[in-house]
């Protein structure tokens, strides 16, 4: 009926890397591009995290956002 053929297609489909590797490179660019930018927003409007220290940079948010959206403009061109 089926040979072997058939079925190592089968598990191909479904252990497809190099479609999870391009997914995973989207997620994490989208992940960027949406935390820095709430970041950016949130301190434009003058408001800060509970409980936390520090200063915000915003050199390295804009960074990050740039990086995020290169990750992800590469991840869709490569579906």
């Amino acid at each position: 009926m089926y040979g072997v053929d058939h079925y190592r297609a089968d598990v191909e489909d479904i252990f497809d890397l190099n479609r999870l590797l391009v997914l995973m490179l989207l997620a994490i660019g989208l992940a960027l591009v949406a935390g820095n930018g709430f970041a950016i927003i949130q301190s434009r409007r003058g408001v800060k995290p509970k409980d936390e220290e520090g200063d915000f940079r915003p050199a390295r948010a804009w960074w990050l956002l740039a990086v995020g959206l290169l990750m992800t403009v590469w991840g869709l061109a490569s579906l």
